[in-house]
């Protein structure tokens, strides 16, 4: 038998990338799954998952918005969440003032309002139960002032540090808070936030999203505090945590300006 048949774990952001191979993960492992995301491929990708053998229901809501995540949590009918996966998350590439305001209030409130929202329904929950696991999807882009991403990337600052004050603060109550932070990986986020022009968005190296999604799974049964994914994310962790602002908003600059995938381009 799975190791967790029986058990509900609702995962966000789950249409593709690295929540679909979250949700994948779970469900494998015996997971009923209560799946989000804000399009209609979230179906899509329910009807793929129920091949595992749990039960998949698909919530199509804005987690966005207050209203979308009482739907998704209501979707539980009251059942106890065993693991949430916190994991929707929206990009937008180009320079802050270019943005226009709609769009870069939609980064801050799917990335941080909505989430911290998620956290606090679903976390109240388990404390009072006294069991649980969280997996936050965080991101190294938290660890650097991100030129031509400066938005999104504060908003990854917001959900590394959050996890690690949210997991002090249920220590030794049965709950346990991970924070998965991974780098580029292949998945459609360059696409959606406009960046495929960038010499991140070209990169032919990026991370594979099951391996990121393995790696955060693994660690948050664990009950580890942070996973890093992948060696180069490492390393590139640990130079953020000394370098000076000005360098690491310079090194982002190359990556994520507009135009800089262009191999012409100095």
């Amino acid at each position: 038998m799975p190791n967790n048949s029986g058990k509900l774990a609702i995962v966000t952001g789950a249409s593709t990338g690295i929540g679909y191979e979250l949700a994948k993960i779970a469900a494998e492992d015996g997971f009923d799954l209560i799946v989000a995301a804000d399009e209609p491929l979230i179906d899509t990708a329910a009807n793929e998952l129920r091949q595992y053998g749990s039960e998949v229901r698909a919530i199509n809501a804005d987690l966005a918005t207050f209203d979308g995540v009482d739907r998704l949590c209501e979707a539980a009918g009251g059942r106890p969440v065993d693991a949430l996966f916190a994991n929707a998350g929206r990009g937008l590439g180009h320079a802050f003032l270019d943005q226009e305001t709609a769009d870069w209030r939609r980064v801050i409130d799917t990335n941080v309002t909505g989430t911290t929202y998620l956290l606090h329904r679903i976390g109240r929950q388990m404390r009072t139960r006294g069991q649980g696991r969280i997996l936050i999807t965080g991101s190294i882009a938290g660890f650097m002032p991100g030129s031509f991403q400066a938005v999104y990337n504060a908003t990854k600052a917001y959900l590394d540090s959050f996890s690690e004050a949210l997991r002090n603060e249920l220590k030794d109550s049965g709950v346990t808070v991970t924070c998965l932070m991974p780098g580029p990986t292949d998945t459609q986020f360059f696409e959606r936030a406009d960046m495929m022009d960038t010499k991140v968005g070209q990169d032919d190296h990026k991370a594979d999203p099951g391996v990121t999604a393995r790696n955060g799974y693994d660690a948050m049964m664990k009950g580890e505090g942070h996973i890093v994914s992948g060696f180069k994310n490492k390393v590139q962790a640990a130079v953020a945590h000394v370098a000076p602002a000005g360098f690491l908003a310079e090194r982002h600059r190359a990556m994520a300006e507009p135009g800089s995938g262009d191999s012409d381009k100095e």
